[in-house]
């Protein structure tokens, strides 16, 4: 396993920023501002999610490619797989990473033909090649590495839908290239049927078709399909096709399960030889559409640099400034991951994959280009504490496509996804946040969809149980809305799996009910509000006075016998009632009231105490759940806003001392030490909220109010720039600085925005918005006297 000290990442990223600014420096600013450098996708890679690390793509791009460690033949479902620091040996180069989606993975060879890889423990006894962790290179966009057995160098890059290889090979008659259609890879699960065959002397195309662990609960009828066009710089003198470790020399075609195809020529020593691979989730001849549209006339390099140009932009709409090398790596990583997931599902000409089978057109421009794209995506849950403000504040232009995505779904099928891959529910968590995502995008004034629509789902989605398909989440609703609790008792979904999250699920569904009621009450829906209004007051249904603690309650009204609020899974999705009893982020204030300020305090100061000891989660275990039987897990997403209710509670200090504490101990820049340590980075959750917390600004109310506001933390850079959508927003950029700050200046003395003294630990985020100059006076010891005069809004204080 290799370990890298703190002073060793910062020297390595210097070495990487000085290399790429001369590799680039044709398209660098005056300023030489290369965000794209400061990324260090190894960061986390240990214990890392299927998605997690994928260096060859582009933002939100459907071409995710990378080097594969532990994907052939995984378990599916979600556990982490795919890539892992700790590894020495690759298994291919795969193209598909989404969540539920994997396939087709290309492995360049030489000598002896195999046709399975291998294990980590024995990889001579397949395909698999050793590498040194010095001869790998992973940067935004490129990734390359020298694999031993072969002595070939395998280099990566990719457009949107374009996946492209450059393998330079030995001096050898036995070079060839494997790919791999018919196994499990990641989270794809079983495959049922995988097709390819040789279409033209330098070029394959093909079909994979899997099942899913989550569509066989979620979406029983249907399959994830993947499609793809290879075109070779080499024409093969050879080929052949292979089911396992039968091989069968000349074949040119294969269909099946558990197959492949290989590809044989003779190189010069040093020899390049290059392929592109056209992706689509539509069919062949999109994949060569996607192909011919993106690589027509391209080369490798010129692709390579306009990956490195197109994410300096995206990561480029926030700049910050600091001499603390350590915390610029650490968030232009997470901003990198935040922007790394929920990739493209449409094709060039707007084509995407219906819920119905059916292929969907989006609609297209005067100049006939898709007036934007559809998205896969893993649910929300907890994405409005960390990339649903991010998204809104920085990417306004994504988000708007994300929301509209589903929009296009609902009206298609009737209900909201939570979750959905080539078409298919794959709701992770049975729960469905979107409709208050769609309420937070309209409340931050991202509006360019058809809001009546918009809300009429978005309601359905709070109240709306009759008929509602299980991939769609929310399968008690029927108890939320009737009884105004979800009881505790067991359901057994269609794989066997036995939930029991009542509790969790009503403070969810009462949480996501006050975003939509705000939606409501914006579009001056009377009735609607009350009744939204109502249930998202639900979570007092559940609350012990006895114990003060959210309690889960059986169907009659008794609550739970042997009660232990440290138990996780009894009533809880992933967490315990220890951490679930601060999930009302509609409402702190009617927390603190119900359980009076000091108690209130008193657990809260205790909470982060105690969990400073456990890197506030699992402390050094390996594992993504390792947090869930503690006092605060970071590691996962219901606790993740907690360091910032303190601003509630007439403490804010404390908000700073503890989410700057958590930016500092549980946030690492090794491997292993990453986000936590092997916890569950998902799809840029973690990432996100360390942007937002580092800026010094987070919202516990995601953004589900009217009117949303941002509360203050303690923010890590002495300026923070972030460039503002003028489609969205009045201003041109917000501008965050602080004065006197430093590791030990972590407590806000003052503020001022835009010249005006804020006496709050909260601002409107309109203001923000509109832009300026947020001015933060930082010192090593906390004013208890600012940021005290009125909390920041809550349900039962704002009118």
């Amino acid at each position: 396993m290799r370990t890298n000290s703190y002073m060793k990442t910062v020297l390595k990223k210097i070495i990487l920023f000085v290399a790429v600014l001369s590799i680039f420096s044709c398209s660098e600013k005056k300023d030489n501002f290369n965000p794209a450098a400061w990324v260090d996708p190894q960061i986390g890679s240990v214990h890392g999610r299927w998605f997690f690390y994928t260096p060859a793509s582009l933002p939100f791009g459907m071409a995710k490619l990378a080097p594969h460690t532990n994907a052939y033949g995984s378990g599916g479902s979600w556990a982490p797989c795919g890539f892992d620091d700790r590894h020495n040996s690759i298994e291919g180069f795969g193209h598909f990473h989404e969540f539920q989606i994997g396939g087709l993975v290309a492995m360049p060879v030489t000598g002896k033909l195999q046709t399975t890889p291998g294990t980590l423990e024995k990889p001579e006894t397949g395909y698999r090649s050793t590498f040194d962790k010095k001869d790998e290179h992973a940067e935004p966009g490129y990734y390359s590495v020298f694999l031993k057995e072969y002595r070939i160098k395998a280099e990566l890059t990719a457009t949107e839908r374009v996946g492209f290889h450059r393998y330079t090979f030995p001096e050898s008659a036995e070079s060839r290239i494997i790919f791999d259609i018919g196994h499990r890879q990641g989270e794809s699960s079983g495959v049922i049927e995988a097709t390819m065959k040789l279409s033209g002397k330098n070029t394959l195309e093909g079909t994979i078709e899997t099942y899913p662990e989550y569509l066989k609960f979620c979406d029983p009828e249907k399959r994830v399909k993947m499609y793809f066009v290879i075109q070779l710089g080499k024409t093969p003198v050879s080929y052949g096709s292979f089911v396992e470790d039968k091989t069968s020399d000349g074949q040119s075609e294969t269909k099946g399960i558990g197959n492949g195809m290989y590809i044989n020529f003779a190189t010069k020593k040093g020899e390049i030889v290059e392929m592109q691979v056209g992706l689509s989730y539509t069919s062949i001849e999109n994949a060569k559409l996607n192909l011919k549209t993106e690589a027509t006339g391209q080369t490798f390099d010129a692709v390579r640099a306009a990956a490195h140009e197109k994410w300096n932009e995206k990561l480029g709409r926030i700049k910050v400034e600091t001499k603390d090398s350590i915390n610029k790596v650490k968030f232009y990583t997470g901003l990198y991951h935040a922007l790394l997931g929920r990739g493209l599902a449409s094709d060039v000409n707007g084509k995407y994959p219906r819920h119905d089978g059916k292929i969907g057109q989006i609609a297209l421009d005067g100049n006939g280009k898709p007036k934007y794209n559809h998205y896969n995506t893993d649910g929300i849950w907890g994405g409005f504490w960390n990339l649903g403000q991010l998204w809104a504040l920085a990417y306004p232009d994504y988000l708007s496509e994300y929301i509209q995505s589903n929009l296009d779904f609902a009206k298609e099928t009737g209900w909201l996804h939570d979750g959905v891959a080539a078409g298919a529910h794959s709701n992770g968590v049975q729960t469905n946040c979107f409709g208050l995502m769609i309420a937070a995008t309209y409340n931050s004034g991202i509006r360019d969809f058809n809001v009546e629509e918009a809300y009429q789902i978005a309601y359905k989605n709070e109240t709306g149980y009759k008929d509602r398909p299980f991939g769609s989440g929310k399968y008690d609703l029927a108890y939320f809305v009737k009884e105004g609790y979800i009881p505790s008792k067991d359901t057994t979904i269609a794989n066997g799996w036995v939930f029991n999250f009542g509790a969790s699920h009503t403070l969810e569904f009462a949480y996501t009910s006050y975003g939509v009621s705000q939606f409501a009450k914006a579009l001056g829906k009377k009735e609607d509000y009350k009744k939204l209004t109502k249930q998202a007051g639900n979570w007092k249904n559940i609350f012990d006075p006895e114990t003060k603690f959210i309690r889960p309650r059986y169907q009659d009204g008794k609550f739970i016998e042997n009660f232990n609020p440290m138990q996780a899974w009894r009533g809880f999705q992933e967490a315990n009632a220890y951490q679930y009893t601060w999930y009302v982020p509609q409402d702190p204030a009617g927390l603190i009231k119900i359980l009076g300020v000091d108690l209130f305090n008193k657990r809260l100061e205790t909470t982060f105490n105690e969990s400073q000891k456990s890197t506030f989660g699992g402390g050094n275990g390996i594992d993504s759940f390792s947090g869930l039987e503690m006092l605060y897990n970071h590691g996962n997403q219901p606790c993740l806003h907690h360091s910032f209710l303190f601003n509630y509670s007439g403490k804010p200090w404390l908000t700073q001392k503890w989410s700057r504490m958590i930016c500092d101990e549980f946030y690492g820049a090794e491997p292993l030490h990453g986000y936590g340590f092997g916890q569950d980075e998902d799809q840029g959750q973690l990432g996100a909220w360390f942007v937002m917390a580092s800026m010094g600004l987070f919202d516990v109310q995601g953004h589900a109010a009217m009117h949303p506001t941002f509360q203050f933390g303690s923010p890590l850079f002495d300026k923070v720039t972030i460039k503002l959508d003028k489609k969205y927003y009045k201003g041109d950029e917000l501008v965050i600085e602080t004065k006197n700050n430093s590791k030990q200046n972590k407590y806000i003395q003052s503020a001022s925005f835009n010249g005006e003294k804020v006496e709050n630990a909260w601002i409107d985020r309109k203001k923000l918005t509109d832009g300026g100059v947020l001015l933060f006076e930082m010192g090593a010891k906390p004013n208890t006297n600012w940021g005290v005069k009125t909390p920041p809004p809550s349900m039962s204080t704002s009118k």
